[in-house]
């Protein structure tokens, strides 16, 4: 390897090291701040090939650690999957993800306590209309519409 290249290969090195320091990456993470950086394609094919050769990084333990993050946060398995799928997670790896999180996962039971939660927030606010925002709100944190309405029409009474 020449001069040139090795600084650079140790430069892309280190600041992928510096990314993964903070937080588990994906490998497609990985190559857009290594492009975004304006290192080479070559250096960074390079780079990306010895961090997985040394299990620096690994999509699949990337997958599991960010869907058990996003678990904590009461993320919604929709949006779980849509998250991996912009990281750019396989749809074989995020579907053994989503497999394994489903053997201990109650969407119903968590959307019926967010759903208790926010209906405190919303006490003064009639009733339609409260169904309507926390509807909306766990839409966006991505849990499926069925569970949403079915946990709304049990926890929130009509006027």
């Amino acid at each position: 390897m020449k001069s040139i290249n090795r600084d650079s290969f140790e430069k892309a090195k280190n600041y992928a090291f510096l990314l993964l320091k903070f937080r588990l990456r994906s490998e497609r993470e990985l190559n857009l701040r290594l492009k975004k950086k304006k290192f080479s394609e070559e250096i960074i094919k390079q780079v990306l090939a010895f961090l997985k050769d040394k299990e620096f990084i690994n999509d699949k333990d990337f997958a599991k650690s960010w869907a058990e993050f996003r678990l904590k946060k009461l993320s919604g398995l929709r949006k779980i999957k849509e998250e991996l799928k912009i990281k750019g997670i396989t749809e074989d790896i995020i579907d053994d993800q989503i497999a394994e999180i489903k053997k201990n996962y109650s969407e119903a039971e968590i959307v019926s306590k967010i759903v208790a939660q926010r209906q405190k927030k919303l006490k003064g606010i009639k009733a339609h209309n409260a169904k309507r925002r926390i509807y909306a709100y766990l839409l966006r944190r991505g849990f499926s519409p069925d569970v949403i309405i079915d946990a709304l029409n049990r926890e929130v009474p009509e006027e």
